[in-house]
């Protein structure tokens, strides 16, 4: 039996989780363009990596090596290894990779599953004016599906909308994608240039509300102390 928590690769967002990413479940981490969302998949998948375990990583925005290579240090050849990459390219492309993934996890058994963004693509078909929610909601069912059946950590993130009458955002994908996500963690940036805070706003045993302030650097974040 694998343990129930993994480290996100960061204590202080391991403090909001409750001690870690819980296995099992599907953990979403959501906000505007570059509030850190992709750095701390990064830095999830590294500290994952570093532990032995084997990394399935699906990105739809263009995965930078560059970021990993930062993040990893130089560790980053030998912990490439074993990260398992795809890059859909539509959202019908993505449903076939999520699919696909089932043959890397059965037979490299990976300890977290990663998909960065999991709305991106989403979000070009609702563009189009094709209704692609019940596609959307399809795709993490099957995600939540490898979670539950292999035990693994799964991190998405999520894009958002602004509701210009509350003045505030929300993650795309309506109550679906929020009721398969056990635990929520809203990114901001923050007045101050370089700030950013993450926010918890769901989770089924911790109070909602905790934060922490962080700003992105070269290897990763660095929190407030």
């Amino acid at each position: 039996m694998k343990t129930d928590r993994l480290s996100s690769g960061n204590s202080a967002l391991d403090r909001l989780l409750g001690g870690g990413l819980e296995t099992r479940t599907v953990s979403q981490f959501y906000g505007s363009p570059a509030s850190g969302k992709s750095t701390l998949c990064m830095i999830a998948a590294v500290a994952c990596l570093r532990a032995g375990h084997p990394v399935v990583f699906i990105d739809s925005e263009g995965f930078s090596i560059e970021r990993f290579r930062q993040i990893a240090g130089e560790d980053t050849e030998r912990l490439a290894d074993k990260l398992f990459l795809f890059e859909p390219i539509d959202f019908d492309h993505q449903g076939t990779m999520i699919a696909e993934a089932d043959k890397i996890i059965k037979t490299q058994k990976p300890q977290l599953f990663i998909i960065d963004s999991a709305t991106a693509l989403y979000r070009t078909d609702l563009e189009k004016g094709r209704d692609a929610m019940q596609q959307l909601t399809r795709q993490m069912i099957h995600i939540l599906g490898y979670a539950k059946r292999y035990e693994l950590a799964v991190i998405i993130t999520n894009q958002v909308y602004m509701d210009t009458t509350r003045n505030t955002f929300y993650g795309l994908g309506g109550t679906a994608l929020e009721h398969l996500s056990k635990a929520i963690v809203r990114l901001e940036r923050l007045p101050t240039p370089g700030q950013r805070r993450a926010t918890l706003v769901k989770h089924r045993s911790q109070p909602e509300g905790g934060s922490f302030d962080f700003e992105i650097v070269q290897d990763g974040i660095k929190t407030k102390a």
